[in-house]
């Protein structure tokens, strides 16, 4: 089968075609035929050699999300079947193959039904940046009825699902943003107050937002050095959240408010094929969503090829996105 792969580490010119061997179903796991896949700024860390420690091998082939259909099925794979049509976040980390190809092996714990209400190339938007929003909002119980609740790029991949999960808690969200456009996506999809991070200090939107008392909860989808203003903006024994706490910080501040922080890595199921199921489970409650119309996504004006993938890196890399990019299997795609 085709697929794109790196060989190397390096700028998004490292991609390439090549002609792999096509996946055979193993116990506990289907086959795939891949339609669609999205670009997150994960496989930018794994193609710079940022992340190269989670990244799969060289030659690698890259890409978490995936939608498609069912065309072979390992034993005690569960109930999926030949023909089934679904979506998840199943490879491209560690030793699993991502999707930038023709065919992909899929644990079956890490997939579900994809909603019948959206095409593949939505479907395939969804799986990376919702798992890991639902592990801060639901399962951190970070947004609770009435609660004051901070989300940092509010208009990100990860920020603007984290909004719509906490206003459906019955939160009271506040988003931080970089511009006016950022701030009518973030408008848009449930945020009751935006706050213009860049041009505003934390202790100013701490005073107004809150009379100088703290967030009741932060999530910080930015992270890194971000985390500094998150210690400020937290109330007393308030609770911090974020993804990227890859950052060397003097957390004197944290122990002063006597604050709890999680870290999240929703990876940590595919490296170390820990609680799968848990992720199969979580895409159950979105694709419900999804058919009710009460998750929705920022889809980017721009859509890649699979062959395009070097111009979609550039693209991301560039700040142009303003939404998830979807990336169309031009290999061999589905009728």
């Amino acid at each position: 089968m085709k697929a794109m792969i790196i060989r190397k580490y390096g700028g998004p010119e490292v991609f390439e075609v090549a002609e792999v061997d096509k996946p055979e179903p193993i116990p506990g796991h289907v086959v795939l035929k891949v339609a669609a896949s999205s670009i997150n700024p994960l496989e930018t860390k794994i193609r710079s050699g940022l992340a190269a420690a989670i990244g799969p091998q060289l030659p690698a082939i890259l890409n978490a999300d995936v939608s498609g259909e069912i065309v072979a099925v390992g034993e005690a794979a569960g109930q999926w079947k030949v023909g089934d049509q679904v979506f998840g976040c199943t490879g491209g980390v560690g030793n699993l193959q991502g999707a930038l190809a023709e065919f992909m092996l899929a644990d079956a714990n890490l997939i579900a039904k994809k909603p019948t209400c959206i095409d593949h190339y939505t479907a395939a938007l969804f799986p990376l940046v919702t798992i890991t929003a639902w592990e801060g909002i639901m399962e951190k119980s970070l947004a609770k009825p009435g609660e004051k609740l901070l989300i940092h790029g509010a208009a990100g991949g990860v920020g603007h699902i984290a909004v719509q999960l906490a206003k459906q808690q019955g939160a009271i969200v506040y988003g931080t943003v970089l511009n006016q456009e950022q701030a009518d996506v973030a408008k848009a999809f449930g945020a009751d107050h935006v706050i213009f991070s860049n041009t505003e200090s934390v202790e100013n939107y701490v005073e107004k937002y809150t009379d100088g008392r703290g967030f009741d909860a932060i999530f910080d989808p930015v992270g890194g050095n971000n985390l500094t203003n998150s210690f400020k903006a937290a109330k007393l024994k308030g609770v911090i959240c974020t993804t990227n706490a890859r950052a060397t910080l003097d957390i004197g501040p944290m122990h002063a408010k006597s604050l709890t922080l999680h870290a999240l890595l929703m990876t940590v199921p595919m490296l170390f094929n820990i609680e799968r199921e848990r992720h199969g489970r979580i895409l159950d409650h979105i694709s419900n969503l999804i058919e009710q119309g009460k998750l929705r996504i920022k889809r980017d004006k721009q859509q890649f090829t699979f062959e395009e993938i070097t111009k979609a890196h550039e693209y991301l890399e560039a700040g142009k996105a303003i939404g998830k990019i979807s990336l169309v299997n031009s290999f061999n795609p589905l009728s």
